[in-house]
């Protein structure tokens, strides 16, 4: 009996002691649920973070294209293999891609705070280069796939699973001060595109990735504003200082001359602009100073170097809104002039160095050929700097036919122009190394014309073609004896310098959300 008793009331125990204990973990009073809320002061599209008083944003869209004549989505045909114009130059090249950017924006007592972030998830497909003998020599160049021949990571598409990541934005704004990855203050608003898909315009500045920058922008009212800005000068303002006494006769053909002789870091290019932004359209004047510090003349420090030119550019920009011709047209222009600055004219999607082949009539010769560079500055070991100066302009006009269609006839122009010590250089190499029997002028322009059309059947869907001619007016003539070009395929032979022509088309679907 004694055992009995001591097992019930250790049992009656037990089950007291889990009753409290269950009891001990019921909530006294459930929680509220925080709903998101949306914020209306920023525009549509903006919800309060729960429990907190930042306003949040996404969005983005997704892209697919096909660019038709080019190895670039999307640019000419024009340096190696694209301007070689044989079978490694591609016919088509695809890509698709996701943007996804975060807005933020807290209200304060120094006013709005606002971050912004934008990033590109993109797959695009490459090209071969190499011979194509047949002994293994042709490589892909696109993003590295198991099972393809030759397959290799093309550096420009990062290998990341077969793709690339692009970090466009990632900046701070606060009390009129902008820190971090942002749209240069020397660009038009519309950047690269006054109406236009195609990436490679000439005749003005355009950073569609954004650039690294310290900015303080005043606002006057009534649509005035003044932007002074320190900004990164080393991944999209660099087009080259070339010590003209590597010149080599591959280089001449490959449309670079002498040898790139960049030095470190040392000033950010130094930016100015004022705006007057209003319901008729926009005006815009922009200038930049920019630092070229070059490395030594040689492989050591103990042979010297040339010193520090500054370049320089100013841009002015122009927009008119709601013309005549139909309810949202708009024109857009802008023209530009550079000296030491080039990248101001010759934005980093557009390139400096050209060389295109196509065919002849020349008697004797193999094909014709067309090379082109437009560096910042030029210069030979034991001298100083020569900067080469350029001008140009893009624009474009926009006409909405309704609701659902519009296109844009847009166009550019650059001229690029040597001083003395650059002409001497280069057509001392274009003569004695490849037997120029013509006329020598590195002197050259670049000419563009295109058409595009856009159908949006539904909101944020659109459907675009955007066919585009670029023209390289280059001022060599005669015949040269060129040596074999591996990356083109070509062989050593005589061509006569001629100028040439790139014509591309591209298809694109956007989703924007």
């Amino acid at each position: 009996m004694k055992l009995v008793k001591s097992l019930l009331l250790g049992s009656a125990a037990g089950l007291i002691a889990v009753g409290g204990a269950q009891a001990a973990d019921l909530p006294v009073k459930a929680k509220a649920v925080e709903y998101v809320r949306i914020c209306s002061l920023y525009g549509a599209g903006f919800y309060y973070i729960p429990g907190t008083d930042t306003c949040i944003k996404l969005g983005g869209y997704l892209r697919a294209e096909v660019a038709l004549g080019t190895n670039s989505v999307y640019n000419a045909s024009n340096g190696s293999p694209a301007g070689a114009h044989n079978r490694l130059s591609n016919y088509y090249t695809m890509r698709a891609r996701e943007d996804l950017n975060i807005d933020t924006r807290t209200a304060t007592e120094y006013g709005v705070v606002r971050t912004f972030f934008d990033a590109t998830f993109s797959w695009t497909t490459g090209g071969y280069t190499g011979t194509g003998s047949g002994t293994g020599t042709t490589l892909y160049s696109g993003a590295a796939q198991s099972g393809g021949f030759g397959g290799v990571g093309n550096p420009s598409d990062g290998g990341v699973a077969g793709g690339s990541l692009g970090v466009y934005y990632a900046f701070i704004q606060f009390a009129g001060f902008t820190m971090g990855k942002a749209v240069s203050q020397f660009d038009a608003p519309w950047t690269n595109y006054p109406g236009n898909n195609f990436d490679g315009l000439v005749g003005g500045s355009g950073t569609v990735t954004g650039v690294n920058q310290f900015t303080y922008t005043a606002d006057f009212g009534q649509g005035v504003t003044a932007s002074f800005s320190a900004e990164d000068a080393t991944a999209y303002y660099q087009a080259g200082n070339l010590n003209m006494s590597g010149i080599s006769a591959a280089g001449l053909i490959g449309g670079s001359y002498g040898s790139n002789s960049i030095g470190g870091s040392r000033s950010p290019n130094l930016v100015g602009m004022v705006r007057v932004d209003q319901a008729w359209g926009l005006f815009q004047a922009s200038v930049a100073a920019h630092d070229n510090h070059v490395g030594y003349y040689g492989a050591t420090e103990v042979t010297g170097h040339p010193d520090d030119k500054w370049g320089w550019a100013v841009q002015l920009a122009l927009s008119i809104k709601n013309i005549p011709t139909g309810a949202g047209d708009v024109i857009n222009i802008q023209g530009v002039y550079t000296d030491g600055a080039t990248r101001y004219n010759f934005q980093s999607l557009a390139g400096v160095n050209y060389a295109m082949y196509s065919g002849t009539g020349a008697v004797g010769a193999y094909q014709s050929l067309g090379v082109a560079n437009a560096p910042d500055t030029v210069y030979v070991t034991g001298g100083q700097q020569e900067s080469i100066k350029t001008w140009g302009f893009r624009g474009a006009y926009t006409h909405n036919w309704d609701p659902y269609w519009n296109t844009a006839i847009y166009g550019a122009w650059a001229s690029v122009n040597y001083g003395t010590l650059g002409k001497a250089t280069v057509c001392a190499g274009m003569v004695g190394l490849l037997g120029l029997t013509g006329n020598c002028d590195p002197n050259f322009n670049i000419g563009q014309v295109g058409l595009i059309t856009r159908w949006t059947p539904v909101k944020n869907l659109t459907f675009s073609a955007d066919v585009n001619w670029t023209r390289l007016d280059q001022k060599y003539s005669g015949l040269i004896a060129a040596p074999a070009s591996a990356g083109t395929a070509k062989p050593a032979a005589v061509y006569e310098m001629k100028d040439q022509d790139s014509f591309t088309l591209l298809l694109r679907a956007q989703r924007n959300w």
